[in-house]
C-alpha cells in the first residue's frame, strides 16, 4: 500500500527543527523519541484531515487520517504520561488549527496567514518538546521558539519571492526589508549568535532573487539553509 504523504516538501523542515532545538534547549530524554514519533505522525494525519474540509474524496481522506492519528495518540502517550500538562500546548495549537481547516475550505491553502498559523503551530511543537523533561519553559527554549517563527516566515516570503510571487517586484521588498530586519532585531535584544544564525537567508533571499531556479533547487537551497540555521541555533543554545 502506498502512504498518502504530504506534498508541502518544506514542512519537514517545519516539522523537526523546532522540535529538537526546543529538546536541545532543556535536556533530550528518551520519552523525546516516541513524543517526536507521535507528533510525525499526527502532522501526517492531519494532512488528510485538512482536506476533508475541501469536501472532496471524505472516505479516503477520512481513512488515511485514522491511520495516522490513532497511532499517533499512542505514541503521544509517553509524553503525555511523564508530564501531563504538556497537553496544555497540544490545546493552544487548536486556534492556529481552524485557521489552517478554514484556508483548507476556502482552497486558499497558500494563503499567507494560512502559512504563518502552520509555522506557529510548529514553534509551539518546540516548546512542548522544551518543557517535556522538566515541566517548565526556559529562556533558551522562547529563544528557540522566536527563532523559529521568525526563520520559518522569513523562508516564507523568500519562496514566494521565487514562485508565486517572483514578479511582483513590491513583495520583493518586503522580503528583503524583513530579511534585513530580523538579524538587526537579534543583535539590539543581545543575542549575536542568533543574529548570525539568519545571515544566510538574508544572503540567499537577496542572491538568488530573479535567478531561474527550478522549485526543486529552490526546495535543496532550503533544506541546506535550515540545516545551517540549525547548527548555528545550536550553539546560540547550548
Amino acid at each position: 500500500m502506498k502512504l498518502f504523504m504530504p506534498k508541502q516538501h518544506g514542512a519537514w523542515a517545519m516539522l523537526i527543527i523546532p522540535f529538537w532545538l526546543g529538546a536541545a534547549a532543556s535536556e533530550i530524554v528518551w520519552q523525546h523519541v516516541p513524543f517526536f514519533i507521535g507528533w510525525l505522525l499526527l502532522y501526517l494525519g492531519t494532512y488528510p484531515l485538512l482536506l476533508m474540509f475541501k469536501k472532496k474524496k471524505i472516505p479516503f481522506y477520512r481513512k488515511w487520517a485514522l491511520i495516522y492519528i490513532i497511532p499517533a495518540l499512542v505514541f503521544l502517550m509517553f509524553p503525555l504520561f511523564t508530564t501531563p500538562s504538556i497537553v496544555t500546548f497540544g490545546l493552544s495549537m487548536i486556534p492556529f488549527f481552524l485557521i489552517n481547516a478554514y484556508f483548507s475550505a476556502k482552497n486558499k491553502d497558500r494563503a499567507l496567514l494560512n502559512d504563518l498559523s502552520a509555522i506557529v503551530v510548529f514553534a509551539i511543537a518546540g516548546l512542548a518538546s522544551s518543557y517535556l523533561p522538566n515541566g517548565e519553559v526556559n529562556e533558551n527554549a522562547i529563544l528557540v521558539f522566536a527563532a523559529v517563527i521568525l526563520f520559518f516566515t522569513g523562508s516564507t516570503f523568500y519562496v514566494k519571492t521565487m514562485i508565486r510571487e517572483k514578479k511582483n517586484s513590491q513583495f520583493k521588498w518586503i522580503s528583503w526589508t524583513y530579511h534585513l530586519l530580523v538579524p538587526i532585531l537579534w543583535l539590539v535584544a543581545g543575542e549575536a549568535t542568533t543574529a548570525v544564525a539568519a545571515i544566510p537567508s538574508l544572503i540567499r533571499a537577496v542572491a538568488f532573487y530573479g535567478k531561474p531556479l527550478s522549485v526543486m533547487k529552490v526546495g535543496i537551497y532550503e533544506v541546506v539553509n535550515a540545516v545551517l540555521f540549525f547548527i548555528i541555533m545550536l550553539f546560540a543554545i547550548l
